[in-house]
């Protein structure tokens, strides 16, 4: 689109202040994705396919299909921890003070 000027954003944080989200969010985006890219490294590692892990964690394989291809559009926080659950995972999480508030 002419006229647009891109904005570079290295973190997280400075793409969530770039569409005008709040940084929660930027937090949120990066615990989900935290979360998919050990999922992925499992289904790779277990060599299960797509049906497998959907019977599995009882959600479809069209959505384990969306998840596994980097869309967490439809998928929240607690499903992708599920998934790993059922695929004998423990999901730790750590809280800490950051240097900037929300």
């Amino acid at each position: 689109m002419p006229g647009l000027k891109p904005i570079p954003c290295k973190t997280a944080e400075e793409l969530a202040s770039a569409m005008g989200l709040p940084a929660a969010e930027a937090s949120e985006w990066q615990f989900r994705h935290a979360l998919l890219k050990r999922l992925k490294e499992v289904v790779l590692r277990q060599g299960m396919t797509h049906d497998e892990v959907a019977k599995r964690s009882g959600t479809s394989r069209t959505r384990v299909t969306a998840i596994l291809n980097d869309d967490l559009d439809y998928a929240s926080s607690d499903l992708l921890v599920r998934v790993l659950a059922v695929l004998g995972y423990r999901v730790r999480a750590s809280v800490v003070k950051s240097n900037t508030t929300a």
